[in-house]
């Protein structure tokens, strides 16, 4: 199981986006040097994330980002969704009667990834942006 740089990179700037959005738009420039993402990756991240409405855009000389709904209704598996990133531990489909390794019957660990796969997504469904935004801001003190 592997989670991509684009869905953590969405994370860790959706999160220092959730920690200024309050004041005035963000822009991806700041994010960018303060969490060391390339701008051109903020800028592929965002236009699906502005897709899905996790964000909007405001334009002018004080334009940036700002998050379409509060913090504490952002879920990680909303993020994850918007840029396409998937927390999967088996290759096959849940539905399947074939197994990754292309026999007809699944492995016999396989109900132990299908179970770890299902508390990972549960973990992230629970976890919204306002509980990592608090989360670093108590490890600050």
């Amino acid at each position: 199981m592997k989670l991509t740089s684009r869905g953590r990179y969405a994370v860790m700037a959706l999160v220092d986006l959730a920690r200024f959005d309050n004041i005035n738009p963000v822009s991806l420039r700041d994010i960018s040097l303060r969490q060391g993402i390339s701008l051109d990756y903020l800028e592929q991240i965002f236009s699906k994330l502005r897709k899905k409405e996790i964000v909007q855009s405001v334009r002018g000389t004080q334009g940036g980002y700002v998050l379409n709904k509060k913090a504490k209704e952002i879920k990680l598996t909303n993020i994850f969704d918007a840029v396409d990133e998937k927390v999967k531990t088996v290759q096959c489909k849940k539905d399947s009667k074939k197994g990754c390794n292309g026999k007809p019957v699944k492995c016999l660990t396989h109900n132990l990834w299908d179970e770890l796969e299902n508390h990972i997504n549960n973990f992230f469904s629970e976890k919204s942006l306002e509980d990592l935004v608090k989360d670093n801001s108590d490890r600050r003190v």
